[in-house]
């Protein structure tokens, strides 16, 4: 069925739920089995990001025919029509037509990079899409009713590129989106927002001015650690009231643990006072999960609003008990049963799959086979699974914490936070504001050098900034630059700094966190393979560990094969060991195909045959990216000593 149709027949309250394509295949598998589990919570649908450009077209096609068969779920694909061809397009629409997909988020997608962004050549073609409003238009006038296309809003106003957040106007913004209901969309999802009364506003506007029945779904973000929080509501120029940012003074932002409980408390009172001053009118909440689950779940439970989701579960005086024998196995029984079920505990995978079947779970790790999974998880066991609580609940959450690129590769939340593929993640004006049109490697030192020293925020791959601990690494970096290495991430080595060291610490308070050295940067093969590579092979595996790949897709490494080296980790009392930062194979792989797609995003800043684009795009072809790590994390400047020897 379509959301509207569902929309109008299901009453509140209700929630539904974003994903996206993982980038690798452990992650894949992990995430089919989170969606699976969270499938119990009865989202009225789920979406299904699509990366800019239709970057990630092909794996957000095969999650979502994947999810539209196995979930029993209504699902929902993002389309974005800017920088897009027609025919991929209609490729992507039949697709979903042939997997019974029959709900559309239509999106414009990232603004136009350059003159001659259609094809990059020196003939300029007219666009058939430029505006979200045009892909409505194609849809209803190839399709008519067989899809049911839903769009996007704005509460504080759409923001092209930098503009400050004054320049924000959601009543021009109406304007548009009034083009887009006129044209056949259905139902609205919102930007994420933490200013509950800018939402109200313009929820009551749209109401006012637009129609008074099609459905709004506001789009929440859980709030997963403090840096991350503050990074999604600049990149979606989303205003976070005063009273918000007062809840995290700075002892505590480091703690992930601490910061998601604030963040699910702001977010269940963002969600009551939205249900409230609507009278119910608001009755479904649309999450963007960023692939975790623990988050959601607790707000589901315990909201006032949507823990009214979880009291129609089925056999309400049935209990699940979990505990584990002797042997180490997993015991889950129900209240009635005299003999509980014993169910192997095998350790090869750190995620968890459930199979309710009359009360009793099936619990299996690593791959599901969903072909003999007739059920889907209670919802009371969900939320015990997803909320943290429980030997299952503690695998079930084993990717909680810190998740980004260096993250753990099996976690379906590794990468960008966002999962809408490679970007220079700034507008086209602000690219030219910060790096300039680079004509020579020379030019190229100089950026990386000035975002070094403070004197440009952000570069193509990286815009967080740089922590506090690259102070201490700051001048080898520099140095490495000058040599020609372009750096991307690094970190120094720290031995047992107390977890609130105002430089290395993170975590909970009186615990530990250790660091191995490593760095990542763009190497020209040449020197890769006639300067760098031999030292590295000179000192050997056991002091020095190294991926390296290029942009057609070679690899290389010192390592066995599906290797892996953690670099940080923390100890904290009454907690397993917390590994945050890990350099391993499969995610390097992934990275290596990304990192390279982005000189390839920043070269169309400029027309073809442009000193510019002609730079960066060599740089693309001749090139390797290069990791390497330092083991003996006591030798604090070995790593450094060895490059620049």
């Amino acid at each position: 069925m379509t959301i509207r149709d569902l929309y109008n027949q299901r009453d509140g309250p209700l929630i539904s739920l974003e994903f996206f394509p993982p980038k690798t295949e452990s992650g894949k598998r992990n995430l089919l089995e989170r969606m699976e589990r969270m499938s119990a919570l009865d989202p009225l649908f789920i979406t299904v990001t699509w990366g800019a450009g239709g970057s990630t077209a092909e794996k957000t096609l095969e999650l979502a025919k994947i999810a539209q068969s196995d979930l029993h779920v209504p699902i929902c694909m993002h389309l974005t029509c800017t920088n897009m061809d027609t025919k991929l397009i209609t490729e992507a629409l039949e697709a979903c037509r042939e997997h019974g997909i029959k709900n559309i988020l239509a999106l414009r997608g990232d603004a136009p990079i350059s003159e001659d962004w259609h094809n990059n050549n020196d003939v300029v073609e007219e666009p058939q899409f430029k505006y979200a409003v045009d892909l409505v238009k194609f849809i209803k006038a190839n399709y008519g009713d067989e899809f049911c296309i839903g769009v996007a809003a704005y509460p504080e106003g759409h923001c092209e590129g930098e503009a400050e957040g004054n320049e924000q106007n959601p009543l021009k913004d109406l304007v548009y989106l009034k083009e887009k209901i006129d044209a056949g969309a259905e139902f609205v999802i919102t930007q994420l927002f933490y200013d509950v009364n800018k939402f109200l506003d313009f929820e009551r506007l749209f109401r006012e001015r637009i129609s008074k029945d099609i459905p709004v779904f506001p789009g929440l973000m859980p709030i997963n650690s403090f840096s991350l929080f503050h990074r999604a509501a600049r990149l979606s120029h989303a205003s976070i009231p005063q009273h918000i940012i007062d809840k995290f003074p700075t002892e505590i932002q480091n703690d992930d643990g601490i910061v998601k409980t604030i963040g699910v408390e702001i977010l269940i009172d963002i969600i009551e006072e939205i249900h409230s001053k609507t009278n119910g009118r608001v009755k479904c909440f649309h999450f963007y999960t960023l692939n975790l689950e623990k988050a959601v779940a607790q707000i589901v439970s315990q909201s006032t609003t949507l823990s009214k989701i979880l009291e129609d579960s089925d056999n309400e005086d049935d209990e699940v008990f979990e505990q584990e024998d002797d042997d180490g196995d997993i015991v889950l029984a129900d209240s009635h049963e005299e003999n509980p079920t014993k169910f192997k505990r095998r350790r090869q995978s750190s995620t968890v799959s459930a199979d309710i079947m009359h009360n009793r779970a099936i619990i299996s790790r690593g791959k599901t086979d969903r072909s003999e999974s007739a059920e889907f998880p209670s919802k009371k066991l969900v939320v015990s699974i997803s909320s943290g609580s429980g030997i299952l609940g503690r695998d079930a959450t084993w990717d909680e914490f810190p998740n980004g690129r260096f993250g753990d590769s099996r976690s379906p939340a590794y990468g960008e936070i966002d999962g809408y593929g490679p970007s220079l993640k700034v507008s086209t004006k602000k690219a030219y504001e910060l790096w300039g049109s680079p004509i020579s490697i020379r030019d190229l030192k100089v950026i990386f050098v000035r975002y070094l020293e403070g004197s440009i925020h952000a570069l193509p791959w990286c815009d967080l900034g740089l922590s506090a601990e690259t102070a201490l690494i700051q001048e080898e970096l520099i140095q490495l630059n000058h040599r020609g290495y372009l750096t991307l991430a690094s970190q120094p080595c720290t031995n047992a700094s107390t977890s609130t060291d105002k430089i290395f610490g993170w975590g909970p308070n009186k615990g530990h966190v250790y660091q191995k050295a490593f760095i990542e940067m763009f190497v020209n093969q040449r020197q890769w393979e006639t300067v760098l590579k031999p030292k590295l092979d000179y000192y050997g595996r056991r002091k020095f560990s190294y991926y390296a790949g290029n942009s057609s897709g070679s690899f290389e490494t010192n390592l066995d094969p599906h290797s892996s080296n953690v670099v940080t980790w923390g100890v904290f009392p009454n907690s397993q060991v917390i590994q945050t930062t890990i350099i391993e194979e499969e995610s390097f792989k992934a990275w290596r195909d990304e990192a390279f797609s982005i000189w390839f995003e920043w070269s169309k800043l400029f027309p073809r045959n442009t000193p510019s684009n002609t730079l960066l795009r060599e740089v693309y072809s001749n090139y390797c990216l290069v990791s390497i790590v330092h083991h003996d994390f006591i030798e604090t400047d070995e790593l450094w000593d060895m490059l620049l020897e």
